[in-house]
């Protein structure tokens, strides 16, 4: 584990943040300029600089916020030259829109629609991962090490993490699936999960990291059902703590 910052931990704490969140906020209001049309399939987004001034925002929040955009298959970054904007994916009858996962309720019931499916995927990834696979993961874990000591809320290695996952089962329709969906099937992203845990943010992301190494090691070992249970306790666990968290909030 790496080391744990308390000076930075605790200076963070300290700062104002917006209600939804920096990161989001920005995810939310470009990705609308892309669906109302204000941005279309091949325009260049603003410089990171333009952005930071049209938010009023740090350099790191931009880029989390483009690597949230590229997750979810909206830009694509060519290095020396800037982020451009993709062609929106054409969607059939089957749809997840942002709107629908607005709530604590909705939140959940995505949840348990990746229990079933995250779940099998994880058991066929054991079955199939091969060497390049797993040093992807590793790769994913450990950037999601490094998000945590440097106060991310580590969504973008999250879902990494959950992509890599899906790739490694052999079956391309579980990756189609995770793209399609993108980094809005991280709970945080919708909902500040972490910051509001009982037990800290930290505690919280360090615990949410453990799970992905259990994970990761059921399918290094080419443990099927191992992985398949790794996978379904660490989603069945995001379930019960907003479950919790939406029994708690008063009505």
């Amino acid at each position: 584990m790496l080391p744990v910052k308390t000076p930075g931990e605790g200076a963070a704490s300290t700062r104002p943040r917006r209600p939804r969140g920096l990161v989001p906020e920005i995810v939310d209001t470009l990705a609308g300029d892309m669906r109302e049309g204000r941005l279309q399939a091949g325009d260049k987004l603003p410089t990171e600089s333009a952005l930071m001034a049209r938010f009023a925002v740090s350099r790191t929040v931009v880029r989390e916020a483009i690597s949230r955009l590229q997750a979810s298959g909206l830009v694509d970054t060519r290095h020396g030259i800037g982020t451009f904007v993709l062609a929106l994916p054409e969607r059939g009858p089957f749809r997840i829109a942002p709107e629908d996962v607005a709530t604590v309720a909705d939140v959940v019931s995505l949840l348990e629609l990746r229990i079933s499916l995250e779940g099998e995927a994880a058991s066929l990834a054991a079955q199939h991962r091969d060497e390049d696979h797993l040093r992807q993961m590793e790769a994913a874990l450990a950037a999601f090490e490094l998000s945590i000591a440097e106060y991310s809320d580590a969504v973008p290695a999250d879902f990494q993490f959950h992509m890599e996952v899906a790739r490694a089962t052999g079956n391309r329709h579980f990756a189609d699936l995770m793209t399609y969906l993108g980094t809005m099937i991280i709970p945080r992203t919708r909902i500040n999960t972490a910051s509001s845990a009982p037990e800290g943010r930290l505690a919280y992301l360090q615990r949410v990291h453990v799970e992905h190494q259990n994970i990761y090691h059921a399918i290094r070992l080419r443990d099927a059902e191992g992985a398949r249970q790794a996978m379904r306790l660490h989603l069945s666990n995001s379930r019960e703590r907003l479950r919790r968290a939406q029994a708690e909030t008063p009505g």
